[in-house]
């Protein structure tokens, strides 16, 4: 039986959706197990490309792929940029927040 890729969409984000669940769950018992979730929820959106939620983009390196909770990183704010650190592979991510500020101009106006 054929699905449309709408539909293969779908279910692969339900999938992920559930693989970031038991990472979260899984994380203080087994990291390396946690961190292997991560891996085949983003195999699986690569297979169906699928571009993950901007909420689990940040959940997890992208470097080592090792799942972000209390604990394995930290987070800073620096020149218009929000700084992820991994402690696993001892590497940056940064990512801007200009959409965020230029809201907040907007409704000071």
């Amino acid at each position: 039986m054929k699905t449309n890729k709408g539909e293969q969409k779908k279910i692969a984000l339900e999938r992920i959706k559930i693989l970031f669940k038991e990472a979260d769950i899984i994380f203080d018992e087994n990291k390396t197990l946690a961190n292997s979730y991560i891996k085949k929820a983003r195999k699986l959106a690569m297979r169906v490309n699928l571009r993950l939620p901007r909420v689990l983009k940040r959940k997890f390196c992208k470097h080592c792929y090792s799942y972000f909770k209390s604990g394995s990183y930290r987070v800073r704010t620096k020149n218009g940029k929000v700084v992820y650190y991994c402690f696993a592979c001892k590497k940056y991510t940064r990512i801007p927040f200009i959409r965020e500020r230029l809201i907040k101009k907007l409704k000071k106006r």
